[in-house]
């Protein structure tokens, strides 16, 4: 009978008994793997998943939008979007009920919050347009997709500033950053959502910005543990540059 206090694994290649703390078979040389906790496992699972799903979605979005910008398609994207944030949080939603507490919060992360956003969107807004006129490229404006529908001013805020501050940071920095901490380090996890989040949008020129925007809402969302000042913060961006699209289009309105 095998002693359990002294537990042995098995070489894969030759079928040596070796200790449990062995790397190398002591008999024919080979590595041992070393095994992964299911735990782990499952979280590498989610991210892959989430990782293919969302790339998916950016890229069906990016088609759908090229050939019929309407709103029965801005609907049937957002409502693809949030069904799928809502089943990814599913999977861990104890987890991610725990971020809509303010238990950490201070001052700093408050005037952060309301203070960074401000100064980006600007920063974004007119160093956007000069990039677009330095390359002589068409300069988007955002108020002006919804000019077409009834009561644009209404959707453009409903579609650019209320839906994507809410959903997509439950999806970024709720769930997915949930996940990847588990397998990875505080930056690591960072840097990843970031990456993601901004390839998302599926923009060149707006990649430039929204990685770092990014980066400081994995900030807030590390240092606080809580979604509230991310959305926040994306909220003041988001809401801030279409207003500057709105004006820009409709200067007569002031």
């Amino acid at each position: 009978m095998e002693d359990q206090s002294n537990p042995v694994q098995y070489c894969l290649h030759c079928s040596a008994p070796l200790p449990n703390t062995a790397k190398f078979c002591s008999q024919c040389g080979t590595a041992i793997a070393i095994p992964v906790d299911t735990r782990i496992q499952k979280s590498i699972y989610y991210i892959i998943a989430f990782y293919v799903a969302f790339l998916l979605l950016a890229i069906v979005s990016a088609v759908i939008f090229s050939n019929d910008i309407s709103f029965f398609s801005e609907v049937l994207v957002e409502v693809i979007f949030i069904g799928m944030t809502l089943g990814f949080c599913a999977l861990d939603w104890k987890a991610i009920v725990k971020l809509y507490l303010l238990s950490k919060v201070d001052a700093k992360g408050v005037l952060m919050t309301l203070l960074v956003p401000i100064a980006s969107a600007f920063f974004v807004y007119y160093g956007i347009e000069w990039l677009n006129g330095v390359l002589e490229w068409y300069d988007e404006n955002i108020y002006e997709e919804y000019i077409y529908y009834e009561n644009a001013l209404f959707w453009a805020i409903l579609f650019t500033t209320i839906v994507p501050p809410i959903f997509e940071e439950l999806a970024f920095r709720g769930f997915l950053f949930n996940e990847m901490r588990k397998v990875s380090s505080v930056q690591v996890t960072i840097i990843g959502t970031s990456f993601l989040f901004a390839l998302v949008h599926f923009s060149l020129i707006s990649f430039i910005w929204i990685f770092p925007f990014g980066l400081f809402l994995g900030y807030l969302r590390q240092r606080y543990n809580t979604l509230w000042l991310c959305m926040v913060a994306h909220f003041i961006h988001n809401f801030l540059v279409l207003m500057l699209d709105y004006i820009n289009y409709s200067p007569e309105v002031f």
